[in-house]
């Protein structure tokens, strides 16, 4: 299958248009490039389950905030679009930023209450930067399905509830978290990590592990579980910790009375300069 490159919204949003003309289903896997198993776990199922595959490749300017990674993000285009072609995409959408903010750009999307805690207290502006982009996305691919990870789990709880209220019509699926075979979730920023770090990384996962079996073994409130999570990543002196909290999967607040194993354990921490976030839910068998 030959993949197109297009630069251009209203280019993109032909190409979608014209295959769902011909009754055909269109998936979007939204990405910022430098792609991994993470990514490609996505675009396997959006294969799957779609006629057509779209894949969106921009590192988005207004999600990161001062003195974060946006000028050090890798960006290998060329490697990405090879595998891309060897996964049967139909077209990748890599817009320049002037095509997606102009010069004078003045308009956000911002969800109340999702993006005010947790991610948003550590990095403030970053939701709403996350969602301006995916809703401007969703108009330039209008697919039938967009794909994202769990692994960024308040970013899907706040793209599907901006779906919702939006009445965009397009329906979000949440993708397994993908890791490696010592637990660290696939990210990729991974690559920043230096060989001792990357070494203590999956330190913070067996954390999350140990919040979870803390509540199959009677603990019922988010903070013991919490607790749990906390004091084994204490035994990891190279992690700096933001935060780890037991919060409810959709409001992403802390549940006040007896936990009912729907919940995720979350957490974000430093190891050096490398951020690293992950989740995991209280009920057995999930990753």
């Amino acid at each position: 299958m030959n993949l197109e490159v297009v630069d251009r919204p209203e280019d993109a949003r032909h190409w979608v248009e014209a295959y769902q003309r011909k009754n055909e289903v269109v998936g979007v896997v939204p990405t910022m490039g430098a792609l991994h198993r993470g990514h490609f776990s996505l675009i396997e199922r959006a294969c799957n389950e779609c006629d057509r595959v779209v894949v969106s490749i921009f590192v988005n300017p207004t999600q990161f905030a001062p003195g974060e990674d946006f000028a050090k993000y890798p960006r290998p285009l060329e490697e990405d679009l090879r595998a891309y072609r060897r996964y049967g995409v139909g077209m990748v959408f890599h817009p320049a930023p002037e095509a997606m903010y102009a010069t004078d750009y003045c308009t956000w999307v911002e969800v109340d209450g999702l993006a005010e805690g947790l991610e948003g207290e550590y990095r403030p502006g970053h939701f709403r930067g996350v969602a301006t982009v995916v809703l401007k996305l969703f108009h330039a691919l209008p697919a039938n399905f967009a794909y994202f990870g769990q692994k960024d789990a308040q970013q899907l709880a706040i793209i599907r509830r901006m779906v919702q209220d939006l009445d965009m019509g397009i329906e979000v699926v949440a993708c397994p978290t993908v890791r490696e075979e010592d637990g660290l979730a696939l990210s990729s920023r991974n690559r920043y990590l230096a060989p001792e770090e990357r070494a203590a990384a999956p330190a913070l996962f067996q954390a999350l592990r140990a919040g979870r079996a803390a509540f199959h073994d009677g603990i019922r409130t988010a903070e013991g579980v919490t607790r749990a999570a906390k004091n084994n990543l204490a035994e990891a002196p190279l992690f700096r910790v933001q935060y780890i909290e037991c919060v409810d999967p959709e409001r992403f607040v802390v549940p006040s009375g007896t936990l009912s194993g729907r919940e995720l354990i979350v957490a974000a921490a430093h190891l050096g300069t490398t951020r690293l976030i992950d989740n995991l839910s209280l009920e057995e068998g999930t990753v």
